[in-house]
């Protein structure tokens, strides 16, 4: 499956961890499931836990963070869900975005 169509997993809904990236709509989020994979945790583990989860939401969570870290990122994520600028998000002017308590 290609990247952007595991992206599609990944949902962000302002009710739901206040609007922290999360699996399909459920009130899982992907940090969670990073974390879990962080600590030790093999896939087969996390799905056993999560019944409904697949393979292709943990990959989605790993393709999610690899785009973060890369800056393609969250603000173009956001966007791309359809919502306004993200929280924390301050328009520059001119001299192009900046996230809000980042001194230049």
């Amino acid at each position: 499956m290609d990247e952007n169509k595991l992206l599609e997993r990944i949902t962000v809904n302002p009710k739901i961890f206040g609007g922290k990236p999360i699996i399909r709509g459920r009130r899982i989020a992907v940090e969670h499931i990073l974390g879990m994979l962080a600590a030790g945790d093999a896939p087969e583990t996390i799905l056993k836990g999560y019944t409904w989860l697949e393979m292709e939401d943990i990959q989605a969570c790993l393709v999610y963070a690899r785009r973060m870290v890369t800056m393609k990122g969250w603000n173009l994520f956001w966007w791309e869900q359809g919502h306004e600028d993200p929280p924390g998000y301050l328009r520059m002017g001119r001299s192009g975005p900046g996230i809000s308590g980042r001194r230049s």
